[in-house]
């Protein structure tokens, strides 16, 4: 009988190359813009009251170079004002810090939810429908209520503060995608090789470390990069609804009200909300890059 060839796992991209991928997307994005501002019509195109292509003017669609231009020059004509590139750089890591809390925030949060409903069934009848529910709230009409709540918790010398309902929101919108995700991974683990932890008489944390947790990278590293582009999200959209001063969300919104002549500087602020993104993005792959070794070999036929 004739022995069937060994397969070997699929190699992953090398960082270059995904580094090459990424620097090639970014520069089709550039080229994509200035392509449809030459040749795309200056006052769009309507279908009725719906825009089915946005306008070309200078006023809506700035130039890319004159977006780089404006970095260099200073926010407003007032005495000592920094240029713009320092005043998005400052608003962007503020709301990069408040995102990055929010996300750890609900990474253990949701990994909590995942391990007690992967070890307790009655637990994931419970609160699954709960937690796919809670993602039906909509931020406006969360916002206003996580505030409130907040103002009213006092500990000692302990004062809650407008950040803190930001970054709670944030890890609202992060918890969501590591506890199912990590629930689906948890139990992806084989069932013969459960029963063989079983026949060792190994306990349910040495199944956990050993098996279930190696068995869920796959599905976990997916589940973070979500996560963490939701807490961005969340971490944006919260700054204006709850009216905190200082991060990228009240920037953009300050320089899109103020910008009259001047369009470039409301999308300078929008590029570092991009760059956030993107920041966010390589941490979670170098997150990713530490598991690598948990993951378990996936064989073609």
């Amino acid at each position: 009988m004739p022995r069937r060839a060994a397969t070997r796992p699929v190699a992953a991209p090398s960082w270059p190359r995904r580094a090459l991928f990424a620097i090639s997307g970014v520069l089709v994005l550039a080229a994509a813009w200035e392509l449809y501002k030459a040749l795309g019509p200056v006052e769009g195109v309507r279908w009725g009251q719906t825009v089915v292509l946005p306008r070309t003017s200078d006023l809506a669609m700035p130039h890319l170079w004159a977006m780089f231009q404006r970095y260099g020059q200073p926010v407003d004509s007032s005495a000592g004002s920094p240029t713009v590139l320092v005043a998005v750089a400052r608003a962007s890591l503020i709301s990069l810090g408040i995102a990055a809390c929010g996300w750890a925030a609900g990474v253990v949060l949701g990994a909590l939810l995942a391990l007690l409903m992967v070890s307790w069934r009655l637990a994931e009848r419970a609160l699954l429908p709960y937690v796919i529910l809670s993602q039906t709230v909509p931020l406006i009409a969360l916002a206003p209520l996580v505030v409130t709540w907040g103002s009213q918790i006092h500990a000692g010398d302990f004062v809650w503060k407008q950040w803190m309902s930001v970054a709670a929101i944030a890890g609202y919108l992060a918890f969501f995608p590591i506890s199912v995700g990590l629930l689906r991974g948890l139990r992806s683990a084989p069932e013969t090789q459960l029963e063989l932890f079983r026949s060792f008489a190994a306990g349910w944390w040495r199944t956990l470390w050993h098996l279930r947790l190696p068995a869920s990278v796959s599905y976990l590293l997916p589940a973070l990069r979500i996560a963490a582009a939701a807490a961005v999200v969340g971490a944006i959209v919260a700054e204006v609804s709850t009216g905190m001063q200082g991060g990228i969300g009240r920037t953009i919104l300050a320089y899109g009200i103020a910008s009259g002549g001047d369009p470039a500087k409301p999308w300078d602020a929008i590029i570092g909300a991009v760059v956030i993104g993107l920041v966010v993005a390589g941490a979670v792959s170098l997150i990713g890059l530490g598991l690598q070794r948990f993951r378990r070999a996936e064989e073609t036929s």
